[in-house]
């Protein structure tokens, strides 16, 4: 390799970047049948967990952009995977559920999340899988508040029982 191209390949950005597009390309072809994107399983796993969260929460537990959000939580309503409710309090807020088809979705894609999971860090050695997770999680905790959309786990926390939990069915 010439010394002027490793300026590109050796910086951590690139890396990274390369690696999001990997991860990104095996998710997609280990879940294709289930036509969902990553970003849409995290959404669906999140409100599964945090049910009745509002949309601003769900940014904050998947550290994704408010702008775009509504786009994602759009796409998967339609698809019948959650639903949006007033809230109780403030009924123009909406509080957001998962179905049932959603859990079962969920439950379905799971064997191919895992398997994309497998498949990134299978040319890794057991011991060089749990440096990497080891370090990408310090990487990713203390360049947290440089992202355009910070994780934020500890507003959750906070807000914990706070709405009142709903069974949404199809």
């Amino acid at each position: 390799m010439r010394k002027d191209v490793r300026r590109i390949y050796e910086k951590p950005g690139h890396l990274i970047r390369r690696l999001q597009q990997i991860s990104l390309a095996l998710f997609m072809n280990e879940t294709k049948e289930f036509d969902i994107t990553p970003v849409q399983y995290s959404a669906m796993l999140a409100i599964e967990i945090h049910s009745g969260i509002d949309q601003t929460a769900l940014c904050n537990i998947i550290a994704f952009d408010k702008s775009t959000i509504g786009d994602v939580v759009g796409r998967l309503e339609r698809k019948g995977l959650i639903k949006r409710t007033p809230g109780l309090k403030d009924r123009r807020a909406k509080l957001l559920y998962i179905t049932n088809s959603g859990r079962g979705l969920i439950e379905e894609i799971e064997p191919a999340v895992q398997a994309t999971q497998k498949r990134i860090l299978e040319p890794l050695t057991a011991k060089e899988r749990k440096a990497l997770i080891q370090m990408l999680e310090k990487l990713v905790h203390l360049n947290n508040k440089h992202s355009r959309a910070p994780l934020r786990i500890n507003a959750i926390r906070g807000n914990r029982g706070k709405s009142r939990k709903r069974n949404v069915a199809d």
